[in-house]
């Protein structure tokens, strides 16, 4: 078990990656701070140390991913609506933000796994292809049509670098 220490440490680096992971996945924020703490949690009892922060920073990524599937999966999460669905208040943002945030979180999963990594975190393809364990050109594949349904929905110019 890893010490509050190193508990502190890592909450600090990776804190913010986790949440919008979460965030991407779920649109929720009591289920993103429900993930949070299983994520951090998970850590805590992780007892391999990691080649390099790289690594580390990898491997949060791959869990928190994981973690937003295995929530979305469960049993209670497919039969029971929240108040939040029921009533929801828009987020207080601008409009063309709001739009592009929109479109985003309408793209399948794996569509906003590349987006987010890609664009937000600035990981390469190949960086992606081994978080994701996929192959590179399945990432070059993804964020192609992932950008490709942004500018159908956005109806912009591409979102080519």
């Amino acid at each position: 078990m890893r010490s509050e220490r190193e508990a502190n440490l890592a909450i600090a680096k990776y804190a913010d990656t986790v949440r919008r992971i979460c965030f991407v996945h779920l649109k929720n924020y009591h289920d993103v701070e429900d993930v949070f703490q299983d994520v951090f949690l998970k850590y805590l009892l992780h007892d391999a140390r990691f080649e390099s922060e790289l690594h580390e920073k990898a491997w949060f990524i791959r869990v928190a991913i994981n973690a937003c599937k295995d929530s979305l999966k469960s049993f209670f999460k497919r039969r029971v609506s929240t108040i939040e669905e029921l009533v929801t208040e828009p987020f207080r943002m601008d409009d063309d933000k709001r739009e592009v945030l929109d479109a985003v979180l309408k793209l399948p999963p794996k569509y906003k796994d590349v987006i987010y990594l890609y664009y937000y975190e600035g990981y390469s393809a190949l960086e992606i292809a081994s978080l994701l364990r996929k192959n590179e050109n399945t990432v070059y594949t993804w964020l192609s049509r992932a950008r490709a349904q942004l500018k159908a929905s956005l109806g912009g110019e591409s979102f080519e670098e």
